[in-house]
């Protein structure tokens, strides 16, 4: 709820750039990015020794998992205070993230985190004229309990 707030606080100060002649960037929240980074190097660490191309094995409720859901959990506050930015502060931010090479980092992962089959698992009945449901088909639900 706070994320699509936080903007409001950059376009007041956006006036004082813009006179220079570098390239310039502008940080989001330096908190977040904080924890974006250490998370950005604990990934690396788990999926070194997987390729881009082949599918990492995360096992639910490991220590891994719970490191992985929290990445893309901090990716999704991310990109919905990017979402909530103006026009302006969006390209100071991807000039930021361009930069820092995140969104890099980000899609590196992920093509090693997506299933190599993203159907989804759990009871099945087969109906032929039926479509297999597959993580890209159906809605996910993330409810913390």
């Amino acid at each position: 709820r706070l994320m699509p707030e936080l903007p409001k606080f950059d376009d007041e100060d956006l006036k004082s750039y813009g006179d220079e002649e570098e390239e310039l960037s502008l940080s989001p929240p330096a908190v977040l990015m904080s924890v974006l980074a250490t998370q950005e190097r604990l990934l690396e660490d788990i999926l070194e020794c997987v390729p881009v191309g082949e599918s990492a094995v995360i096992h639910p409720l490991s220590d891994e998992f719970c490191l992985v859901l929290g990445y893309l959990l901090t990716w999704k506050l991310t990109l919905a205070f990017f979402k909530a930015a103006s026009s302006q502060l969006r390209v100071l931010y991807s000039q930021y993230f361009r930069k820092t090479k995140s969104l890099n980092k980000l899609l590196y992962h992920l093509f090693r985190l997506m299933p190599e089959n993203p159907v989804l698992s759990g009871p099945t009945s087969e109906v032929p004229n039926k479509d297999t449901k597959t993580f890209f088909t159906e809605e996910l639900h993330l409810d913390v309990k």
